[in-house]
């Protein structure tokens, strides 16, 4: 039997970037605005070095920017960054999906992704949009994660951290439409087949609702 892995322990920096990245997505602190370390020292009641690295973390996520002899800055999004996230979603989701094909793991990672469908399914079906919002992210991420490439996950984490934030900013927040869980139990079932191309085609449609309803309904959008 394999030695149980030790429970990593959360560290400060750690805490303090989900606090932050937390009230970012939620607009406590929006698009554009500087963030000033010893407010932010005071306001967490935190010393100013692990704040700092919390912030740097969330620099690479994009979340924040840095500018140089400036600060650092919230992120703010448009429609242009809206299509070029769901392009760069749709371009490492689709690297995902050709390693899984091409290691005949079609059949095991649909099984996964169906039973997140169905969870999905339910949550909306009782009325819980967020835990449906949740499911959704945590569909593609375990796509992705499917594909075992420690550096395919990485990027793909930083990702969706921005998709998240152009949904918030764009949208107002996470937007689901009344067949989105139809819309993944599709996708599931096109991973099982064999056939690449349509897989590749599924997905395709998939992430390309959330631009088109943002033009469509001027802002407001479903994912």
């Amino acid at each position: 039997m394999a030695a149980p892995k030790p429970i990593e322990r959360v560290t400060l920096p750690v805490q303090i970037a989900d606090r932050l990245r937390a009230d970012i997505l939620a607009g406590v602190y929006p698009g554009g605005v500087q963030l000033l370390e010893t407010e932010l020292a005071q306001t967490f009641s935190v010393s100013r070095g692990p704040l700092r690295e919390a912030m740097q973390r969330l620099v690479q996520e994009g979340l924040l920017r840095s500018a140089p002899h400036r600060g650092i800055f919230v992120m703010e999004v448009d429609e242009a960054d809206l299509l070029d996230v769901y392009f760069v979603r749709e371009t490492l989701e689709t690297a995902a999906l050709r390693k899984i094909h091409s290691e005949g793991r079609q059949e095991s990672v649909a099984d996964t992704l169906t039973t997140i469908a169905d969870r999905m399914d339910r949550a909306l079906k009782s009325g819980d949009t967020r835990a449906g919002g949740d499911l959704d992210f945590a569909f593609h991420r375990t796509l992705v994660d499917a594909a075992d490439s420690e550096r395919l996950s990485r990027t793909y984490a930083t990702v969706q951290a921005e998709t998240r934030l152009c949904l918030h900013r764009l949208m107002g927040g996470y937007r689901s439409s009344k067949d989105l869980a139809e819309e993944h139990f599709r996708l599931a079932k096109a991973i099982r087949s064999q056939d690449i191309g349509a897989i590749e085609t599924e997905l395709q449609q998939h992430l390309s609702n959330p631009a088109r309803y943002l033009r469509k309904a001027g802002g407001t959008a479903f994912s």
